[in-house]
Order: C-alpha cells, then structure tokens, then sequence
C-alpha cells in the first residue's frame, strides 16, 4: 500500500513537476494552491445547487482548475490552447445571464440564497487567485491567458451568483453608505 504522506515537504519546501524544489511559499506554488482552493470552492458550491446547467458548467470549470494548476506546476509548459475558448463561452454565458436578470446600477451586498452567496465567496477566492497569478506573471514565465481565463471567470461567478439568487427570488441588498435604511426580509 502506498502511503499518501512522503514526509518530502517537512522542511518547508515542495517539489515542481519538473523536480525542481522550491519554498512551499514560492508564488508558484502559492498560485496553483490558491488555484486548488478555489476548485474545493466550486465542490461546496456544487453541493449547494439542484441539479441544473450551472452545476455542470462549474463542474467543467473545475476540470479547467485542474489543468490551470498542472501548468503553474510546471513552468515549462508555456500554453494552455483551451483558454482563450474558455473565456469567450464565459463571455457569451455572462451575456446571456445578463439578459434575463435586473439591470445592475449600484452596488450589491454578497449574499442570498445559500448557493449565492456561496457563489460570491467563490468569487472573492477567484480574485485572489487572479492577484497571484498577476504576481506570477510579473516574475515568471507562464501562459498569460490564465491571467484573463480568471478576470473573466470571477465576472462569471459574480453573474452566476446574482442568476441564483434572482431564480431562487432573493433580493439582492443595495450597498448603502448609511446602512439604517437596508431592509432585511
């Protein structure tokens, strides 16, 4: 039986795809970490939604994430061709939602529904990544369209959240500087 500890990493430092070791706060492995994070994310937003066209969408994302952190592991691997298709369906599908919620003219509150709100949390995990993959590509090589692939994805987690909550009839609360006028139902 294979054992899933190798004790490798007790000194603090990990070992890339290419055997290269490095501090395990290296912003490479920071990055396909926070990418990771983000993926376990979309697994308890998975768990919270019914079955429907958002949940295989989120599951296809995270075959995405997988493929995302193979190649920030691997710093020879210079192109992930996919991506730029990627991003275009994200644009269509951000498109497409827009059209059947409100129109957004002030800034909302994260929250909701359980799903919703649980789809902007992934949303502010998918900003973070994008800073770090920000910091990444200002030092190393890497792939630039994993820099957008993220940009467009957290507009689509955000545009996802509002969809779920508008199907599911929660209203979204207006960010107010003076919040004693918010009503809560």
């Amino acid at each position: 039986m294979s054992k899933i500890y190798t004790k490798t990493g007790d000194q603090g430092k990990t070992s890339l795809f290419s055997g290269k070791r490095v501090l395990k706060s290296d912003i490479r492995v920071e990055s396909y970490g926070s990418v990771d994070e983000l993926n376990s994310m979309l697994g308890v937003v998975c768990a919270s939604l019914a079955q429907s066209e958002i949940k295989k969408e989120i599951l296809t994302i995270q075959k995405d994430l997988f493929e995302i952190g193979s190649a920030l592991a691997n710093p020879s691997l210079l192109k992930l061709p996919k991506l730029k298709k990627r991003v275009k369906f994200f644009e269509k599908k951000i498109d497409e939602l827009t059209k059947s919620i409100p129109l957004l003219s002030n800034f909302i509150l994260p929250g909701g529904s359980q799903s919703g709100s649980l789809l902007h949390l992934a949303r502010t995990v998918c900003r973070r990544v994008e800073r770090q993959i920000v910091l990444l590509a200002n030092s190393q090589r890497m792939d630039k369209e994993i820099l957008i692939y993220f940009n467009r994805l957290s507009d689509l987690l955000f545009t996802y959240a509002r969809y779920v909550n508008y199907k599911e009839k929660q209203k979204e609360l207006i960010w107010q500087k003076d919040d004693s006028n918010l009503n809560i139902e």
